[in-house]
C-alpha cells in the first residue's frame, strides 16, 4: 500500500524529515520495513503550509518514484514549514496519475491515507452518490482515498473531524456489508486544517496498518542531549508516521488499534475510534 508522515511544530526544512533521517520517507519508498510492499514507487506528494499565514496549503505531486524526483529534492531543500504531510504511493489498482497522488486538498484542508476500501470498484458508485453534489465537481481523481475525503467533507469534516470520519467509515462499512464485503475498510488517515492535525488508525478486521507518533520532544531532548536534530524543537512538535524514521530509543510510540488522535496547541488528545452507521 503506502507510507506517509505528518509533521506539526517548529518550522523546519522539509528535507530534514523527507531525506535526512536514517529511515527517511525517501528510504521507505525503496526499503519499507513495515509496509505490505517493500517498494512504494507509484507516485508521491507533499502538501505544506507556509510561515506567511496563507491558509491554503501548497501541493507538489508526481507520478514517478520519490527517490529519483529532482523537483521534490529541490522543493524540500528550500521550503520551511510548520505543518506538512508527505506520502509515497503503492497503488492498489487505480491508475498511476497525478490526480491520484496524495495528499488531496480542499480549501485549507489536506487529507492522505494508507490502506484501501476493499472491492472499491464494486461499491464506488454508491459511495460517490453519497457525496454532496456541491463538492463533487472538486474531485479530479479516481481513488478510494479521494472518495473517503469528500465523503468526510460531506459529513461535516470542517466542523467536527472525528465525528465526520466515524460517520464516513460507518457509511463505507454499511454499504460494503450490504454488498457482501466482509472487511470493507482498512485505513490510517491524516488530515489537517492548517492548525490542528488529526490522525486515525482503524480497520474493520481490527488489524490495521502500522502507525506511530513521536514521543514528547522535551523528554527526548533530556534523554538524548547529543542528538542534533532534537535541538531547537519546541515542546509542541509532533510527528505521526507509518513507520519510525530511525532507531532512537524511546522516540516512537505505536498508535493503538481503532483510535484517533489530534495534535494541537496545548494538550494533544488520543481517543477510541468507533464508526457510526447511517
Amino acid at each position: 500500500m503506502c507510507r506517509w508522515l505528518a509533521y506539526s511544530g517548529t518550522p523546519i526544512r522539509m528535507e530534514e524529515l523527507l531525506y535526512k533521517p536514517q529511515h527517511s520517507l525517501i528510504d521507505q519508498s525503496m526499503h519499507s520495513r513495515l509496509g505490505v510492499e517493500t517498494t512504494n514507487g507509484d507516485g508521491f506528494g507533499v502538501g505544506w503550509y507556509g510561515t506567511d499565514g496563507v491558509p491554503e496549503p501548497a501541493l507538489l505531486r508526481g507520478v514517478g518514484p520519490a527517490w529519483s524526483d529532482v523537483n521534490l529534492r529541490e522543493v524540500s531543500r528550500s521550503t520551511v514549514s510548520p505543518l506538512f504531510l508527505a506520502h509515497i504511493r503503492a497503488s492498489t489498482g487505480t491508475p498511476v496519475q497525478q490526480t491520484n497522488c496524495h495528499p488531496f486538498r480542499y480549501r485549507n484542508w489536506l487529507w492522505m491515507h494508507n490502506g484501501a476500501i476493499r472491492d472499491f470498484h464494486t461499491i464506488k458508485r454508491e459511495l460517490v452518490f453519497a457525496i454532496d453534489p456541491e463538492l463533487y465537481p472538486q474531485m479530479s481523481g479516481s481513488t478510494d482515498t479521494e472518495v473517503m475525503f469528500f465523503l468526510a467533507l460531506s459529513l461535516g469534516l470542517e466542523h467536527g473531524p472525528v465525528g465526520a470520519v466515524e460517520r464516513m467509515v460507518g457509511l463505507v462499512e454499511s454499504i460494503g456489508r450490504a454488498n457482501h464485503i466482509e472487511f470493507p475498510m482498512q485505513m490510517t488517515v491524516a488530515t489537517t486544517d492548517g492548525d490542528r492535525l488529526w490522525c486515525f488508525r482503524y480497520s474493520t478486521e481490527r488489524d490495521s496498518r502500522s502507525l506511530f507518533f513521536s514521543n514528547d520532544i522535551t523528554a527526548l531532548q533530556a534523554t538524548h542531549p547529543d542528538v542534533d536534530v532534537l535541538r531547537g524543537l519546541s515542546d509542541e512538535t509532533r510527528l505521526v508516521v507509518s513507520e519510525p524514521l530511525g532507531d532512537l530509543e524511546g522516540a516512537w510510540i505505536p498508535v493503538p488499534e481503532s483510535s484517533w488522535g489530534v495534535v494541537q496547541k496545548g494538550q494533544d488528545e488520543l481517543g477510541a475510534f468507533q464508526p457510526v452507521a447511517p
